[in-house]
């Protein structure tokens, strides 16, 4: 496997890119993107994680992490694992009119590979880049916040909920961030 976007200093802050299973728009409902940042944010209590920055689109998130003490590879594979098993949950007990369609690609895309069970939310890379200085995580960072201005959802980069750029401009942001 080539060492490109690994994580090869468990110890040092990372932009990454989760990505759901054929660009799907699950994070289009509240529910899944609430899922995602109260997993984040359990990670950040009690596992240590340092979460620097976040956004959720409609069919990925990014973030900039580091584990501190802990195995960053591991706890991101939690983080995946717990959060593809609870939006399944919330898919088959909640109403949703899209369940038969999203079971039916996370299904397809499970096949795929032999690693996965029934289902496969998440696809398995992190796209992981080591954030090797202050300028170029600050890079990153204004990436990362301006993304819902790009896709046309909002103004101001600190106008759009799902995104640490509430906590970088001194309002509310639905989870704690460490601010760099």
């Amino acid at each position: 496997m080539s060492e490109a976007y690994q994580i090869t200093d468990p110890g040092a802050p990372y932009f990454m890119t989760f990505q759901i299973v054929d660009w799907v728009d699950l994070f289009t409902r509240q529910t899944y993107r609430d899922i995602f940042l109260d997993s984040l944010s359990f990670c950040r209590s009690q596992k240590g994680l340092q979460v620097y920055g976040y956004v959720v689109m409609s069919n990925h998130v990014h973030v900039i992490l580091r584990a501190g003490e802990e195995n960053l590879p591991a706890v991101v594979r939690d983080l995946k694992k717990y959060t593809s098993s609870t939006m399944l949950k919330a898919i088959t007990e909640m109403p949703e009119s899209r369940r038969e369609w999203l079971l039916n690609r996370f299904a397809f895309a499970a096949r795929k590979h032999t690693r996965n069970s029934a289902y496969q939310v998440w696809t398995h890379e992190n796209h992981a880049v080591i954030l090797y200085d202050p300028e170029f995580a600050a890079q990153k960072l204004n990436y990362i916040h301006l993304n819902p201005v790009r896709a046309g959802l909002v103004e101001k980069p600190e106008e759009y909920l799902y995104s640490s750029a509430r906590n970088y401009a001194g309002l509310p942001g639905l989870i704690e961030v460490d601010l760099m």
